[in-house]
């Protein structure tokens, strides 16, 4: 079958991508544009590890088809940072240590910056629901979800 030709906008940036009708976005996004920071966990949409945003809207990329990225805009984790300064989910993340083995972590800050987007002062229980679609097996959430809170309250205060 013939390849398809996808031009989509991605962390700010016009790209422009071949892909098999049947790749998911995290396909395309592991394989050819290179952007490795999400993670693959489940490829059922159960985990969150492979969490984008599509047009401000929090998904699994294992369960989109790249074709669909046609004219849309996607976030991913690597368009958190500014260059070498974190965002300030980052810093908290690592500030707090609310991060072991990794395989969350891109999908926990995505989705944590989903949520921040759309609501700057949540509270721990809508924190909680939030994330409940991002499985960790490491930390635990309480570390993960203090981040969170913290990230929220500063840059309220900012």
């Amino acid at each position: 079958m013939a390849k398809v030709h996808v031009t989509t906008t991605i962390n700010g940036e016009p790209m422009e991508f071949l892909c098999e009708p049947s790749d998911t976005m995290l396909d395309a996004l592991r394989g050819p544009l290179a952007l490795t920071g999400s993670k693959e966990g489940c490829a059922s949409g159960d985990c969150g590890a492979c969490s984008i945003t599509l047009d401000d809207r929090l998904i699994c990329s294992c369960l989109m088809l790249a074709v669909e990225a046609q004219d849309h805009e996607i976030r991913t984790i690597e368009g958190m940072a500014q260059g070498d300064k974190l965002h300030p989910l980052q810093q908290k993340f690592l500030e707090m240590a609310a991060l072991q083995c990794g395989i969350c972590t891109s999908g926990m800050l995505v989705a944590s910056d989903a949520l921040l987007r759309k609501n700057p002062k949540p509270s721990e229980e809508e924190v909680r629901f939030w994330l409940a679609g991002n499985l960790c097996r490491c930390t635990g959430y309480d570390k993960i979800v203090r981040a969170v809170m913290e990230t929220a309250a500063e840059m309220r205060a900012q």
